[in-house]
């Protein structure tokens, strides 16, 4: 028989409970003072029209658990342009979701609006927000921008890479066609691609393969992450009551997240720091390093900088593929055209090359298509406006939050035709193009906030989905409708794994 509590134990767990109860009620009332007396200042200005607020949570509650779906069916009723106001903070959010109020931010107020807020999943997971995604806007941000793109993401380091993806897809393609002479009804796709564009990545970072990952621990991690930048935190919307971060055991999530990637990073400075004296090759750790002498960058600068390559150039490649595979898995018709493309440009060669790549137009509308309709990060990376300015008629204060919609851009009819449908014929003779000029297509982002990466993810992207083309021809486990359900993050993946079963063709 379990000993019964004693008296003094029952009155400590109640008085517990009071306890909280009573303080989580003095707080709410605390806030709902404060909210009352805002600062008149701000009725006297022209601000964009608002959604209905809620007392203490405002338009929070109208998120929902995908947001940018949420919100485009707000801009519906309130436009291009809305102003909310999410929890207790005082400072307004700016949602953008047209085309052509994005074109005025980066024509005319780029600078203003080139600045990035830190919320706490950011402090934590992004060594306090040094990366090039998330460092404040200023001569930093220019310099660690500058690194990155000179010394890893130009057009001529990509192509040096290319022996590297050719090596890692050759072995994914080894082992899809072990999967597809087995009795297995299916392989998981999903985790079979994340694993590819984690070794390419781990090569070109670090010059060597990436074999610590036995429990699957890191690849959690970098799915992780990109849900936790955006993941809902107390003390991001109500700071007073930022201990039940703690209590729920948010922050320890980050945490163990963060502290997953930073051994990996950690353990590759240390291997490069030891073999310097015997290795004459250059990667971009070592570039990194020798930076570090003759700059102000930090080891933990040096961190963030990888992390950035290292995330951004795996989940959104994986995402990416993910989604091309499965619209193409709906549309027999259209992965029928895109497979004759590819095999017809390879022929009978025993590899693809990436110089076949230029042939294959009809396989980067499919691209092209995905993202439209899937965007990598579909409300961007949230910004905040350094100054105050006046936006297509209406004021936007200094600290102002900002969202642009790049889901509802890319499915605004105004635009698209058929918007909702995966149509990639849109593109083979259309000149719309993902570089940041025409502004209905914004997967990258826009202006000088922009991503860098393009030109690395799209080498990626293109070289997997062909060879996955080419090799293999596709079936669904069963009879069932592809699940296209989706995960809000900083990325928008698949809810469930794509699982598929490999035919060799």
């Amino acid at each position: 028989m379990a000993p019964k509590q004693c008296p003094f134990e029952q009155m400590k767990g109640v008085f517990s409970s009071t306890f909280y109860l009573s303080l989580f009620f003095f707080i709410s009332v605390l806030l709902l003072l404060k909210l009352t007396r805002k600062n008149k200042s701000k009725t006297n200005l022209n601000q964009p029209p608002s959604p209905p607020k809620l007392p203490i949570i405002g338009n929070l509650h109208q998120l929902g658990t995908l947001p940018h779906r949420s919100l485009r069916n707000l801009a519906l009723k309130y436009g291009g342009m809305m102003m909310l106001q999410l929890g207790q903070r005082q400072t307004p959010t700016l949602v953008v979701s047209s085309a052509e109020v994005a074109m005025e931010i980066t024509k005319n107020h780029d600078i203003a609006f080139s600045n990035r807020p830190h919320n706490t999943a950011v402090k934590i997971l992004l060594y306090g927000g040094k990366d090039v995604g998330f460092e404040v806007y200023g001569e930093d941000w220019r310099q660690k921008r500058k690194i990155c793109v000179v010394q890893f993401l130009s057009m001529k380091m990509v192509q040096s890479f290319g022996f590297i993806r050719e090596e890692e897809v050759a072995e994914l393609v080894r082992k899809l066609r072990e999967a597809s002479c087995s009795d297995a009804p299916y392989v998981n796709l999903s985790e079979m691609i994340l694993s590819t564009s984690l070794n390419i990545i781990y090569k070109c970072l670090f010059g060597r393969q990436y074999s610590g990952d036995s429990d699957g621990r890191v690849k959690k991690a970098v799915k992780n992450i990109m849900i936790q930048i955006t993941a809902f935190s107390v003390r991001d919307y109500f700071p007073l009551l930022g201990f039940v971060d703690d209590l729920t055991g948010k922050i320890g999530e980050f945490k163990a997240t963060f502290e997953a990637l930073d051994a990996v990073f950690d353990k590759a400075i240390e291997e490069h720091l030891t073999a310097k004296a015997h290795s004459q090759k250059e990667t971009f750790l070592n570039i990194l390093l020798q930076l570090q002498g003759h700059t102000t960058l930090t080891r933990n600068d040096v961190k963030a900088l990888i992390m950035d390559m290292f995330i951004g150039a795996t989940e959104t490649t994986a995402v990416a593929l993910e989604w091309s595979i499965s619209e193409l898995v709906r549309n027999p018709r259209i992965m029928k055209k895109a497979q004759e493309e590819v095999r017809e440009v390879v022929g009978h060669k025993a590899k693809v090359e990436g110089k076949d790549m230029s042939g294959m137009q009809y396989l980067k509308c499919v691209i092209k298509e995905t993202l439209r309709l899937h965007p990598p990060a579909p409300l961007l990376a949230v910004r905040e406006t350094i100054s105050s300015v006046k936006l297509n008629g209406y004021d936007i204060p200094a600290k102002t939050m900002v969202y642009i919609n790049a889901w509802a851009i890319q499915r605004d009819p105004k635009f698209w035709e058929n918007p909702e449908e995966f149509l990639p014929e849109r593109f083979e003779s259309s000149k719309v193009d993902f570089k940041g000029q025409d502004f209905e297509f914004i997967p990258f982002g826009i202006g000088r906030r922009g991503c860098p990466g393009i030109n690395f993810g799209l080498a990626s992207v293109e070289y997997l989905l062909a060879n996955l083309l080419y090799w293999f021809d596709w079936k669904l486990p069963n009879t069932e409708p592809l699940d296209m359900s989706e995960i809000f993050g900083l990325v928008a993946s698949r809810k469930t794994p794509l699982n598929l079963k490999p035919m060799i063709y």
